[in-house]
């Protein structure tokens, strides 16, 4: 017994490993594979429930998550959006979900009808298969079922909502619309100036108030007088303001408001230019040195009076004792008051007599094209510009880091026949000759539409004239084959003041018009920039951006849920009247074709190729029906129209 027992003890041991080893594959088999184990378990039950309890449960999570959207969309509704709003990612998840979970349902009962239609009285052609499998999986297989069966029959539904299905995502899309406008969010805040005045303590002299520049405008005139106009600073697309200017949300407006300010004309007065030879004291040369008397000598060119006792020349050249064409005058700025006493020449305006708290006017001759133009005699440019204190009614606004403003109207005061209010004597200082210029009147101006009185006093407007008195005389000339010349600051006895200029900005091909204008926009940012601004209240504005639900964009959405439940359920009941001599159910899966597989001479004929003909061109002339209990019946072949069972089949557990 001992004996004996020994071996088989032995191969106990022996086989011990492989047992332990099948127990322990027993014990780890996949998730997924208990997972199928189970739904085939479902699909056999007697219970109809049962059988589609899967694809009723993901039906259902569809209808739930769109319940959930629909709560969602109700708080959602005429409500602000935040950038990071949980319930419109929410919203999002869901809409995904009820419509990837949509169609599992639409799958498989496509995939049972499958079988349901192989098991009808009459035999399916081979190629149904493949298209009703295609059908189960995607597009082009509903696309092909629908043309298959005409729409005719149940399953010709599930690929239509197969294909419905994959607009779902855009209807949900549509739902939620997002419109911008603007709330008010706070207050804002720009500058102007009624009453302009510097916080400067003006120096005196033996009891006598000394003139001197502005300080807040003279910096952005030299740019204007010397170099380049000033212009707007700029970032890409961006304008900043060259003002004081409050806005917390970036978008702001402003009412209507005045403001005081510089304003600006030039009128054309080449008519007045007349052009000869002739010989007068020349005022204009470069190397001049100001000792109050002026060299004679013959020029040729446009003179102003040019057939009075005193002609001005404008633009020309002189001639050489040889009568060669010598020093040009290729610009000139020649004010209508003189410098430093103010006497008024043709009545201190020729176009604009009357308009008080004048800054400055002038005639501003300048060449046009080519500077050599002025040895060909051609006529020069010649305006009449002013440059005057007035009241701006402008209108703000500011809006992504860009300002802009727009003048309504503009306000000056003028009076026909006034009485120039500037005023000047000889003055001995030290032993030293000088003059005494004053100006005998406050500006004062006044609107219609303003209760407020906009100006400053007399001392002020001479500070800013006198900024003008460096370039206003000025001459811009140049010697035949040489770089042009300014020459300014004509009121100092002694050496001229000279400049070689790089550029002038009212030099061609710049605008005089354009160019005055801007001076006095700078002049008038300067003032709204100084110490005398006060900040006019405005609206700060913030973009909200609200939700509005389009409740008609859902109906597509429920319409495939409501059909998709409609299409489940007729695919229950069909799939139940027949399950006593049915296939059973076995929806999407693949085992009933292996099961259920062709006879060997069948797969013989559809494996293999003969002549041109490829494996599966017999597959046109082939009809299949399935039996359940017997496998596939195959008709269409003649030599084979029944499944013929021979007696050396495979043995058992092989296909």
């Amino acid at each position: 017994m001992k004996t004996g027992s020994q071996p088989q003890q032995e191969r106990a041991e022996r086989a011990s490993p492989s047992t332990v080893e099948a127990q322990r594959n027993q014990s780890s088999l996949d998730i997924t594979q208990r997972l199928e184990r189970k739904l085939a378990q479902l699909n056999k039950s007697d219970n109809v429930l049962k059988r589609w309890i899967y694809e009723i449960v993901t039906w259902t999570v569809s209808a739930s998550c769109m319940a959930a959207i629909i709560m969602i969309l109700l708080r959602l509704n005429n409500q602000e959006f935040q950038s990071r709003d949980t319930l419109a990612i929410a919203f999002t998840v869901l809409s995904k979900i009820a419509s990837a979970a949509l169609l599992l349902p639409v799958s498989e009962a496509i995939g049972q009808l499958k079988w349901n239609w192989f098991n009808g009285q009459k035999s399916k052609e081979l190629w149904d298969f493949e298209i009703f499998d295609k059908a189960s999986r995607g597009v082009w297989g509903s696309i092909l079922l629908l043309f298959r069966t005409r729409g005719r029959s149940l399953a010709a539904l599930g690929a239509l909502l197969t294909l419905l299905l994959i607009a779902n995502d855009t209807f949900f899309q549509q739902v939620i619309n997002y419109s911008s406008h603007s709330t008010l969010a706070g207050e804002s805040f720009v500058s102007r100036v009624v009453q302009y005045t510097p916080k400067s303590a003006l120096p005196t002299r033996a009891g006598l108030s000394l003139t001197i520049e502005d300080y807040n405008i003279r910096p952005l005139l030299e740019r204007f007088l010397f170099g380049r106009d000033s212009q707007p600073m700029s970032m890409g697309e961006r304008i900043n303001p060259d003002i004081p200017i409050l806005c917390p949300t970036n978008n702001c407006t402003f009412p209507q408001y005045n403001t005081l300010g510089v304003c600006s004309r030039c009128v054309d007065v080449s008519d007045l230019l007349q052009f000869m030879c002739r010989a007068a004291p020349a005022d204009w040369v470069g190397n001049l040195t100001r000792n109050w008397e002026y060299p004679n000598r013959t020029m040729c060119g446009y003179f102003l009076n040019a057939t009075g006792p005193a002609p001005v020349m404008m633009f020309g050249y002189s001639l050489s004792e040889e009568g060669l064409p010598g020093e040009a005058l290729l610009g000139r700025i020649f004010p209508l008051f003189t410098i430093p006493d103010k006497k008024a020449m043709w009545g201190g305006s020729i176009h604009f007599k009357g308009i008080q708290n004048v800054i400055q006017d002038a005639i501003v001759a300048t060449y046009e094209g080519d500077p050599a133009n002025v040895y060909r005699s051609q006529t020069p440019i010649a305006e009449e510009c002013i440059i005057c204190w007035c009241i701006k009614t402008m209108e703000s606004t500011y809006l992504l880091d860009n300002y802009r403003e727009k003048v309504i109207k503009t306000s000056s005061s003028s009076q026909a026949g006034a009485v120039i209010p500037w005023d000047s004597y000889p003055l001995n200082l030290d032993g030293k000759p000088g003059t005494f210029t004053s100006y005998a009147e406050d500006i004062a101006i006044r609107d219609i539409s303003d209760p407020k009185v906009y100006g400053m006093d007399n001392l002020t407007h001479i500070n800013v004239d006198a900024i003008f008195w460096n370039t206003f005389p000025s001459f811009l000339t140049a010697e035949p084959s040489s770089a042009p010349i300014l020459r300014y600051r004509t009121y100092l006895e002694g050496h001229a003041y000279l400049r070689q200029p790089k550029t002038l900005a009212w030099l061609p091909p710049n605008n005089l018009t354009v160019y005055f204008e801007r001076m006095g926009i700078a002049m008038t940012n300067a003032i709204r920039s100084s110490d005398s601004r006060e900040m006019i209240k405005g609206s700060a504005h913030a973009m909200q951006t609200v939700v509005s639900v389009q409740w008609a964009w859902l109906a597509f959405p429920f319409a495939l849920l409501f059909l998709s439940l409609a299409f489940l359920v007729a695919t229950i009941i069909k799939t139940t009247k027949e399950a006593v001599d049915g296939p059973g159910v076995w929806k999407t899966s693949a085992m009933p074709t292996l099961i259920y597989s062709l006879p060997n001479d069948m797969q013989k004929q559809y494996t293999s190729t003969s002549g041109s003909e490829t494996s599966l061109d017999g597959a046109k002339r082939l009809k299949i029906r399935l039996h359940p209990q017997k496998g596939w019946r195959v008709s269409g072949q003649p030599n084979s129209p029944m499944v013929v069972i021979r007696s050396n089949q495979p043995p058992p557990g092989w296909i």
